[in-house]
């Protein structure tokens, strides 16, 4: 399932100032949401997270 493109860009902005891994709206996402936690690794937003 691919996210809207613009909705993908918003996501990485939002991420890249979080160490812990938000949604599109850069609320901390809960360790028991494991369909955002899919979402959010399958579409590598993953790999923006500020060390």
């Amino acid at each position: 399932m691919a996210i809207d493109p613009a909705v993908k860009k918003n996501w990485v902005e939002i991420q890249k100032k979080f160490d812990v891994p938000v949604n599109a709206i850069g609320v901390k996402i809960k360790p028991n949401d494991e369909k955002t936690l899919k979402v959010w690794k399958e579409e590598g937003i993953d790999s923006f997270m500020k060390k």
